[in-house]
C-alpha cells in the first residue's frame, strides 16, 4: 500500500483498543490491473481487524472493496458509492 496509508495505519496503535467494534471499509486505487490490487485491499482490512474494527464487504463486483485501475471511473465510483451505503446500513444495525 503506499506509504501515507501505511503510515497512518501504524500510527493508529495509539488508538489500539478504542476502534473496537467500529465500522469500516476500504477502496484503493491501483497503477495497473495486475497491481497486487487483493493483496493491498486485503491488507488494509487487516490493520482494521487488528483494531478489532467489524468490516464490511460486498457479494458482487469487487468482494474486498472497490479497485480503479488509474484515476477512479464511472464504475468505481458507483462501487465507491454502493460501499458507503452497505457501511453507513451496518452501522445503523450495530448501534
Amino acid at each position: 500500500m503506499a506509504n501515507p496509508v501505511k503510515k497512518l495505519l501504524d500510527d493508529l496503535v495509539i488508538l489500539h483498543g478504542k476502534l473496537e467494534g467500529k465500522v469500516g471499509g476500504a477502496f484503493i486505487s491501483s497503477a495497473n490491473i495486475g497491481g497486487g490490487n487483493e493483496t493491498t485491499i486485503l491488507s488494509i482490512l487487516q490493520a482494521f481487524l487488528m483494531h478489532g474494527m467489524v468490516i464490511q464487504g460486498t457479494s458482487k463486483n469487487d468482494h474486498y472493496g472497490p479497485v480503479a485501475i488509474g484515476s477512479p471511473d464511472s464504475r468505481a465510483e458507483k462501487q465507491c458509492i454502493s460501499l458507503g451505503k452497505l457501511v453507513a446500513k451496518l452501522v445503523k444495525k450495530l448501534a
